[in-house]
């Protein structure tokens, strides 16, 4: 069982429908997507059963505000400020490169949080009512953006000889440390002569790492990324390629699915079982249950994914921000018992 699964490489396609070579509808925008329809049927639904001050006409604008300012703005600036600082300060523009990928959570989470705030000033209704609300539905979208994760083979796991473990091509892109530096773990020579090796199970191959890393080098850039996504399109296109390609990848956890329940899944069953128990709940207790829930469980399960990022105090950077989030959890739930307040339903 072990040997058959450890030697599964990950192969899905990222593009849902693909226009052309790279361009198309993703997953992981369709992830999004999944993510706002739920939330705004969840919370038409929860003005109906007398659980939220929105009126049904108030709740479209409250999740577009929510998932354009809170979660994209939020998420990205959150992943640019906690993971990719130097970046933003050297190229402010790199904010905007979108396409280029990253996301945080706890960037979304705090953009949602303060968008959610402004929304109930405007609107004089409670901040922590849509707060216990919000944190019902946000995990479906958590949850819905860790399967687009492992279908894009990112953010995957460390290391294992566990019987579900499963390789990932992504790999090919690590650096490693060196006593001369940082270096690829996989050296773009040893790549041109994986494709070499392959010969009819990815003909033309060769050809095409040739082309590719003359192109990037004659404009003045590594050609490492270059060869890495033709190795990558030719594991997807011939599954006798992905086997020769998995004889040097290292077996993993799927650290994607381990997030999508943990981080995902089961807080939505449970804050939803909870929500619909006590639909009249003093608000701010759905809030800190939620903080305190999410943050035991990323520290937890960042045990099992490849740190993205240099460490902080020995924590991965997911495991030290969200200690911050225990805080916010206990101070949640201390407001809702002082102040008891529940819902004041809308005329």
């Amino acid at each position: 069982m072990h040997d058959l699964l450890a030697t599964y490489v990950h192969h899905l396609d990222p593009f849902a429908i693909r226009f052309t070579e790279t361009f198309g509808i993703r997953w992981y925008g369709l992830a999004y997507v999944a993510g706002f329809l739920c939330a705004f049927f969840l919370f038409r639904w929860f003005v109906r059963i007398g659980a939220s001050e929105l009126k049904d006409s108030q709740v479209g604008d409250f999740i577009t505000l929510c998932a354009v300012v809170g979660t994209m703005v939020g998420g990205r600036l959150g992943y640019m400020l906690l993971y990719n600082f130097g970046e933003l300060v050297a190229n402010p523009a790199s904010f905007f490169d979108v396409l280029g990928g990253g996301m945080s959570s706890h960037g979304g989470i705090a953009g949602i949080t303060i968008t959610a705030w402004f929304y109930a000033r405007y609107t004089k209704t409670s901040w922590t009512g849509h707060g216990d609300n919000l944190v019902v539905v946000a995990p479906l979208g958590v949850f819905f953006g860790r399967l687009a994760n492992f279908v894009n083979g990112e953010l995957y796991g460390r290391p294992t000889e566990s019987a579900w473990a499963m390789k990932f091509p992504d790999e090919l892109t690590e650096v490693v440390e060196t006593a001369t530096g940082r270096e690829w773990k996989y050296p773009t020579a040893q790549l041109r002569e994986l494709a070499t090796t392959a010969g009819d199970k990815a003909a033309g191959l060769p050809e095409k790492v040739d082309a590719a890393a003359a192109s990037a080098l004659a404009e003045g850039q590594d050609p490492h990324h270059a060869v890495v996504d033709l190795i990558q399109q030719a594991s997807l296109e011939s599954p006798a390629f992905r086997t020769l390609l998995g004889e040097i990848l290292t077996p993993r956890h799927p650290s994607q699915l381990y997030e999508a329940a943990v981080e995902g899944l089961i807080p939505f069953l449970l804050l939803l079982a909870v929500r619909l128990k006590w639909k009249n709940a003093w608000h701010g207790i759905l809030t800190g249950i939620f903080f305190l829930y999410y943050a035991i469980g990323r520290i937890a399960v960042e045990n099992f994914r490849e740190p993205d990022a240099d460490h902080i105090a020995g924590m991965t950077r997911g495991q030290f921000y969200s200690l911050f989030m225990i805080l916010v959890g206990i101070g949640f739930l201390a407001y809702g018992l002082a102040k008891k307040r529940t819902n004041q339903l809308p005329a």
